[in-house]
């Protein structure tokens, strides 16, 4: 069922209890209206009910239905809004007692008396719409099939819309998935690649197919291979709506940090440049390089010659790979000095390994149900992910039986449009069909992604928040709300609807993920049409909404789009997102009622505007990240509901004392790493913060007043769950020793680049604690006991700055949830006994210098039982060359090798290939990274980002 299931059945609930803490707080309406209030209440709790019993009779869903439940959302979001509107025009009431506040009470009243005569006439008329959307439910003939409602019909269960006892995905959907179909097109191309023309001219490779075939996984295994044997190389997504500019900056950029590590100012110069300036820019970037250029998704010729005369053609034998979906765009591209590589569907084999990678309890060779379902796929690597997907969300026991009876079931559902010929109907077919197996809240979740502009990524903490903001996710027992709605971001990625793009070193998480373009498609066209969400700008060109804008995404508008956008009915506005564009005209900043407000990225971001968003009162979300601003307006106080506050990457270096009065706040995330600007606490910071993140600078630690204000603001937080400072280097964080008691309930603790001398005696008494990154400069045998006794503690990032002395030993006891353990030290003399950390799957160790004997190198790494990725980093610059880091590269690959387990062992981002020593077994351990990957693409993840990884934010992808 549509996403109308889902979003009217949350918002009515959602207004049902908003209406019953309106009534309970709002003591000046009249007695008629607050019984017409107690009318709409009762007849939407009626609705709601019935709601319910929809989302399990999925068989009998109509238009009449949808229609129906259309005008359910829509009435329900108008009583949100006139009661949002009521709280904000009749706010001010005087409180108080005694003859003064009476008389002010009196005048209050006298002023308020036309409010009060308009509120009441606008319930009256919300009243008889309510009236008349329960009587269409008996005209239309509206009942509930009992069998289904009841999920006594076959698949019921299955089709997602039955309430779930567990929101965590199968361990089956989330995994490694190794290319396939890819070796004959790697070895055809691999000789063109090598060979070297006579006269050096610049040279094309068009890769042509169907959208979803892997076109791009094949360009960027090209890209990957060969990018070394190139001076200087870029990729850059050409959009459907080209925009000359725009593609100029993403490539000079690119490019400009390779060449001089250009800082964040520097790269946000070219922003500033016009089209003339970006060309000769290119040029001279490109002129004297043998350069490697991937270009995906050309949509026309036309933009192709408007790329092509750009570069430069310098006679260095530089190489421009290109992607398309048409093939006359490809002989455009291929002219002169060009070869066109035509993308073929995966034959029955390949696709069944694909298959069977996604359901590893599949047997291994395909059976005649197996057979037919994948012939319906026609070979597309996205439509076999997708349904693989749909099956291993429905599988318990993962038996023969159970997915053979799964895989006629899925295959009754898909029509035979791709096993002919790929078309672009069957695949949205397809797509139709996974998503409407989807639970409601699900659909909701993955529509909400049409908010982000095509190949951007997607971070899991900001989308997450934003499920939360908007009132999407509810609390499930046993969960919180954060973590229900991670676990619906695993679903979607778990059903490969969305597509992990990088992942956490630290905690395994996946951090930001991308939407396939058929995907983006899909769910952009099902917004436009359930008037769900509002796109404007960017790629796509989606029609002017046919009701009141509710939720808007702005994506880097031309001046006629955003006046198109300002003569929209934008009073309705809930939700205002903007991606690389400039905010609206201030003057039509009137949104009284927006709730969520993202204005990431924004340059023009002046304070008089923020001084207007100020005055938004109903505001929960504001995130004013990597704008331009330098300070926080005073009436920031005003916004008494606002929850998460996002001032990353600014210039603000506090909060006014009014912030003080945002008794809703739970997120305050402020500082600047990049620029390594401070944040200080002296004033502003309120008392019910469950997760603060800010930056520290060895400034404030020489300062008593700020070392003062970090204590008191964390010692006044009631509900801590999470802490994070980014600190300057050489930072002294023992302030934090004299903490007079800990945060019982906090479930991270993280700092980075500051030091203490040794593990804090109160980490100890953290019995949530799950994640604790921490660098000290002494590690007792005693520090270790103190961990290893965390009962919750699943991801430990240690930096030991100093050498040990003697070996670090991991004994048997202890550790018992812990996952992942990454050890940055200079010489990393580990030793792990047998039985110790029985749950660890993942060991990270940096170094530097590497062991000064054969003897003080890391042992033991055969006793981690459940170990599967063991990743090494060290300085190639300064360490490449030295004896002691290989004896300890040496020593850990003797362990892996030993290993009873099949394990992922990365050097610096290198694969390599170890032989297994033990010969009786014969077998050899295969070294590989992995993480899930775009229409079944291997990345490797790179030494740059292996070293970083640590000091990065566990979640700070662009996004966090």
């Amino acid at each position: 069922m549509d996403i109308v299931v889902g979003a009217s059945n949350d918002t009515v609930q959602s207004l049902v209890n908003k209406l019953r803490s309106f009534l309970a707080q709002e003591c000046t309406l009249t007695g008629e209206t607050r019984s017409d209030i107690m009318y709409i209440t009762v007849e939407l709790d009626s609705i709601q009910a019935f709601l319910n019993q929809l989302k399990q009779d999925e068989a009998n869903n109509d238009s009449r239905r949808q229609d129906w439940m259309k005008q359910v959302r829509d009435v329900a979001y108008d009583i949100e809004d006139c009661v949002d509107n009521v709280s904000h025009r009749l706010s001010g009431m005087p409180r108080g007692s005694g003859k003064m506040f009476a008389v002010r009470r009196a005048w209050y009243l006298l002023t308020k008396m036309y409010e009060r005569r308009c509120i009441a006439t606008e319930i009256r008329d919300l009243k008889i719409r309510v009236q008349q959307v329960g009587e269409r439910r008996v005209r239309y003939g509206l009942v509930v099939n009992v069998n289904h409602a009841n999920g006594n019909n076959v698949g019921s269960e299955g089709d997602g819309n039955a309430p779930r006892n567990s929101l965590v995905p199968p361990p089956q959907l989330i995994g490694t998935m190794q290319p396939v179909g890819m070796d004959d097109a790697m070895k055809e191309l691999e000789p063109w690649f090598l060979e070297e023309s006579v006269d050096h001219q610049l040279r094309f490779l068009a890769i042509v197919g169907f959208s979803g075939l892997g076109k791009t996984t094949l360009a960027m295994g090209l890209y990957r291979n060969f990018g070394d044997k190139f001076d200087c190389r870029a990729n850059v997504l050409a959009m459907q709506k080209f925009h000359l500019p725009t593609f100029l900056r993403g490539l000079i950029k690119q490019l400009h940090e390779q060449q001089t590590g250009a800082s964040n100012s520097q790269l946000d110069e070219i922003e500033e440049w016009g089209e003339e300036v970006l060309k000769k820019k290119l040029v001279d970037q490109l002129k004297e390089k043998r350069y490697l250029l991937f270009i995906d998704d050309i949509w026309s010729v036309s933009a192709w010659e408007n790329i092509r005369v750009c570069l430069p053609k310098n006679e260095k034998g530089s190489t421009i790979v290109v992607t398309t979906r048409f093939k006359s765009v490809a002989e455009a591209c291929c002219s002169q000095h060009g070869h066109v590589y035509e993308q073929k569907p995966l034959i029955e084999e390949n696709s069944y390994k694909l298959f069977h990678q996604i359901i590893s309890s599949a047997p291994d060779t395909p059976t005649s149900n197996a057979r037919a379902l994948l012939k319906k796929c026609g070979g597309l690597p996205l439509a076999i992910i997708i349904v693989a997907g749909l099956v291993a969300s429905k599988l318990k026991s993962g038996t023969q039986k159970e997915i053979d009876l799964h895989l006629v079931e899925v295959g009754k559902g898909l029509g035979e449009e791709l096993e002919d010929n790929l078309t672009i109907e069957g695949v949205r077919h397809i797509l139709s069909h996974c998503y409407n197996h989807l639970p409601a809240d699900l659909k909701t979740c993955l529509l909400y992604m049409s908010m982000f502009p095509r190949g951007s990524p997607i971070s899991r903490k900001r989308i997450t928040r934003i499920w939360i903001a908007d009132r999407f996710i509810n609390e499930k027992h046993g969960m919180t709300i954060e973590e229900v709605a991670e676990a619906h971001f695993n679903e979607l990625i778990g059903r490969n609807l969305i597509q992990a793009a990088n992942s956490s070193s630290s905690t395994g998480k996946v951090n930001s993920c991308t939407i396939h373009d058929i995907v983006l498609e899909f769910i952009v066209a099902k917004s436009s049409v359930e008037d769900f969400i509002t796109v404007a700008g960017g790629n796509w060109m989606m029609p002017a909404p046919h009701r009141k804008v509710r939720r808007l995404s702005v994506q880097n508008c031309t001046a006629p789009e955003k006046e198109a956008i300002e003569n929209l009915r934008l009073l309705y506005v809930r939700t205002l997102m903007t991606f690389k564009s400039s905010i609206l005209h201030s003057d039509s900043l009137n949104f009284m009622i927006l709730q969520l407000l993202d204005l990431e990225g924004c340059k023009d971001l002046s304070f008089r505007r923020l001084m207007k968003i100020c005055t938004m009162r109903q505001l929960k979300y504001l995130s004013l990240r990597s704008t331009d601003i330098k300070r926080i307006p005073n009436m920031i106080g005003m916004l008494k509901y606002l929850e998460v506050l996002d001032i990353r990457e600014t210039n603000v270096r506090n909060l006014p004392v009014s912030a003080e009065r945002l008794q809703r706040m739970t997120h305050l995330l402020a500082g600047n790493k990049n620029k390594r600007i401070e944040f200080t606490l002296t004033q502003g910071v309120p008392d019910n913060l469950r997760v603060l993140e800010i930056t520290w600078s060895f400034d404030q630690c020489n300062d008593a007043t700020s070392r003062e204000a970090l204590l008191s603001c964390i010692k006044k937080q009631r509900k801590f769950q999470s802490l994070t400072i980014h600190c300057g280097a050489g930072c002294s964080m023992e302030i934090l020793n004299f903490l007079p008691f800990p945060h019982k309930e906090m479930n991270k603790f993280k700092v980075t680049a500051g030091k203490f001398v040794s593990i804090p005696q109160w980490i100890k008494d953290l019995k949530h604690l799950t994640f604790l990154q921490i660098t000290v400069c002494k590690l007792a045998q005693n520090d270790i006991n103190m961990l290893k006794e965390l009962p919750k503690l699943q991801c430990l990032v240690l930096d030991l700055d100093f050498i040990p002395r003697e070996e670090i030993i991991i004994e048997s006891e202890g550790f018992h949830e812990l996952m992942r353990l990454s050890i940055d030290c200079p010489v990393p003399w580990l030793a792990f006994r047998t039985g110790a950390m029985t749950n660890l799957t993942y060991l990270q160790l940096k170094f530097c210098s590497g062991a000064p004997s054969k003897e003080s190198v890391p042992s033991g790494i055969v006793n981690l039982q459940r170990l599967r990725e063991v990743v090494l980093c060290y300085n190639k610059k300064w360490c490449a060359n030295s004896s002691s880091v290989k004896v300890t590269i040496e020593a850990v690959k003797k362990e892996v090798a030993k290993h009873h387990n099949r394990l992922d062992l990365i050097i610096n981002g290198t694969i390599d290939h170890v032989e297994e020593v033990d010969e009786e077994s014969e077998r050899a351990i295969q070294i590989r990274s992995g993480h899930v990957t775009p229409v079944c693409e291997e990345t490797v993840r790179t030494a740059a980002e292996i070293q970083g990884e640590i000091e990065a934010e566990e979640d700070n992808i662009n996004d966090n």
